[in-house]
């Protein structure tokens, strides 16, 4: 780059600049500030009114995304360059070169940043994460600009440690092949989360085919991470061949459950007989499927609650599906009358009662059956059908117990509490 093929100005020779030719300096601040202006308006233009949510590029204020730094160091590259071939900047200014490296410290900042909260939004260790970047990255800017970034170099690239018989490894190339190797990683996650988004957004009948894919590709797109980041590290395929037989051993008997679990995952999607948005009941939780991932299944109820699966418990275990052939389900409620109630008058007009309520669908109708003769009373079963039970089902069954109840209330019609009948033997 051109930027590099000079040595990089200290603060004694910003200071020099400064006093010996103040003008020009003003003059490439000046023009920084003009560089940035442009970079604003260019993505402004580019973006245009509304502002993507959650992207790398934008950002949320335009000049917190990555494209914002990106458009101001090409602009800035573009006119030292063309100032450079002009002859007005011979060599190149100490002012605007400082500017240019900042730029893409700040890229670095960026990118870095924006990525990991696209990869993992609404973690808090991001936040962590991104304060320990910036320190690092203007840590090294400061050492740059006092000059003792190369001593500080020189003293990693002493400090080795010994690989093996005849090889070593330094303490810079640790500390680069770890960056390279995060940097690798959190890109391979974040293209990786684009491509299953892009993959998700369709049609709900085909959600099990799609979420296959993008595990696959989430799995694939790592792997291959995996593959370019070990080198940067110091660490040699090779190796990895000759404790692989020992080390798949050893995994195949240690995470047995973590495997069976990705397994399960892989098959209730290929299957199809657990899909995102079915209401299922399993060991006492009901809920909708929200997500299936490769290792869990997230079960969310209707009062807001989460229960985390493992996915083989959904294929070794009774799950009870209300929504896998048919979204129909059959709700039931039970009331007492008292004997001697009218049963062919008050049958018909609760049945009629029930057909009013909403979300209960008229085929199949309701029906009111006498189900039991109980102590204290007739028990009557009022059984009706909904077809969207993700929307809470405790809801729709309120509704028609408080629509019978009015019913019973405006017939005056009793609801009979036990009674119990004590008869004292006379002496």
């Amino acid at each position: 780059m051109l930027i590099n093929l000079y040595p990089p100005p200290t603060l004694d020779v910003l200071s020099k600049a400064l006093q010996d030719d103040t003008r020009q300096s003003l003059i490439q601040i000046a023009t920084a500030l003009v560089l940035l202006g442009a970079a604003w308006l260019v993505v402004r233009l580019w973006r245009g009114k509304e502002a993507p949510a959650n992207s790398v590029w934008f950002g949320d204020q335009l000049i917190d995304g990555v494209l914002f730094p990106v458009m101001a160091l090409a602009l800035s590259i573009f006119t030292q360059y063309g100032l450079l071939r002009l002859g007005v900047w011979n060599p190149p200014v100490p002012v605007f070169l400082v500017f240019v490296q900042m730029l893409m410290y700040l890229v670095l900042i960026r990118l870095s940043v924006r990525v990991l909260e696209t990869a993992f939004p609404n973690r808090g260790w991001v936040k962590t994460v991104e304060r320990t970047v910036s320190w690092m990255v203007w840590a090294v800017i400061v050492m740059w600009l006092t000059g003792v970034l190369p001593d500080v170099v020189g003293e990693l690239e002493a400090v080795k440690f010994p690989i093996g018989d005849k090889n070593e490894l330094s303490l810079m190339k640790i500390l680069i092949g770890g960056l390279t190797c995060a940097i690798v990683l959190v890109l391979t996650l974040w293209f990786s989360g684009v491509i299953e988004r892009r993959l998700l957004d369709g049609p709900a009948d085909e959600m099990s085919m799609r979420k296959i894919g993008a595990n696959l590709v989430r799995a694939l797109l790592i792997f291959i991470g995996l593959i370019i980041a070990m080198p940067a590290v110091g660490i040699d395929m090779t190796t990895l061949s000759v404790l692989g037989g020992g080390l798949g051993v050893g995994l195949g008997f240690g995470l047995q459950k973590v495997t069976a679990n990705y397994v399960s995952g892989f098959v209730i999607l290929a299957e199809g007989s657990l899909r995102i948005g079915d209401v299922v009941k399993i060991d006492g939780f009901e809920g909708r499927v929200t997500d299936i991932a490769t290792r869990y299944t997230v079960i969310r109820s209707a009062g807001g609650r989460e229960s985390v699966v493992p996915n083989e418990m959904l294929i070794s275990q009774r799950v009870e599906s209300l929504s896998l052939a048919d979204t129909r389900v059959q709700l039931t409620t039970v009331v007492q009358v008292a004997y001697g109630t009218d049963l062919d008058v008050l049958r018909p007009a609760l049945t009629e009662v029930i057909r009013n309520v909403p979300r209960v669908v008229a085929d199949p109708a309701p029906n009111v059956l006498l189900s039991a003769f109980q102590a204290d009373g007739l028990e009557l079963t009022c059984a009706f059908w909904i077809e969207d039970p993700d929307k809470s089902t405790s809801l729709v069954r309120s509704d028609v117990n408080l629509a019978v109840l009015a019913e019973l209330t405006r017939r005056n019609i009793e609801i009979p509490f036990p009674q119990r009948v004590v008869r004292q033997a006379q002496a």
